[in-house]
């Protein structure tokens, strides 16, 4: 059954909430009735800062983080470990792994991983920037923080195979990740022992 609305503009609004993850038709209904409640002037707040998320915020020349500036505060820092790279998904991932405290190294966002069922290769993926900088020094160890998925695996696999010929150091996260699990749905303390007790990529 269709849902009648009062509104072609509250259903315009209903639909373009839908799409965002997790949101259904009654949760987006519920937040656009809460916004047409709100003062105006906290509505255009609020999607002003929406839009200048979208049209202000910057990817990391050098790991693809978002960032206010054209290099991430990470990266940045001269207190990180230059020697060591983290390879990750996303930026979720960043995130979650800041998180544990556990790591002080750098990171690598490729931005995805290898899919062919979805039609997402290598080329699709940052992946030749991961191995320019592995080719300009100073990299001792990649540690591969991909989910544990069988894409994960095989981007895993993609990227042990280019680096076969380097001196790099590959580890992957100890198995405390759950096989399947995202590392945002991932506890900080799992988390942060899986970044320790890393194993080499064999």
């Amino acid at each position: 059954m269709n849902e009648q609305y009062p509104s072609k503009l509250l259903e315009h609004a209903v639909q373009e909430l839908t799409k965002l993850p997790g949101v259904g038709r009654k949760t987006a209904l519920r937040f656009a009735l809460h916004l047409l409640a709100q003062d105006k002037e906290a509505v255009h707040t609020f999607s002003n800062s929406l839009t200048t998320l979208c049209d202000d915020v910057k990817h990391c020349k050098v790991c693809h983080n978002i960032s206010d500036t054209e290099i991430c505060d990470i990266c940045a820092n001269p207190q990180r470990d230059r020697s060591t790279i983290c390879v990750v998904e996303n930026i979720h991932s960043v995130m979650s792994i800041e998180n544990t405290g556990q790591y002080h190294g750098l990171y690598h966002v490729l931005g995805g991983v290898i899919s062919p069922m979805d039609g997402v290769g290598p080329s699709d993926l940052e992946l030749e920037s991961l191995f320019e900088r592995v080719k300009a020094g100073n990299v001792n160890e990649i540690i591969l923080a991909l989910n544990p998925t069988m894409e994960g695996d095989t981007t895993n696999f993609y990227i042990s195979r280019r680096l076969a010929d380097s001196n790099v150091k590959l580890s992957v996260l100890a198995r405390g990740v759950s096989i399947g699990d995202d590392l945002e749905y991932t506890d900080e303390v799992t988390l942060g022992r899986s970044i320790l007790a890393r194993t080499p990529l064999k």
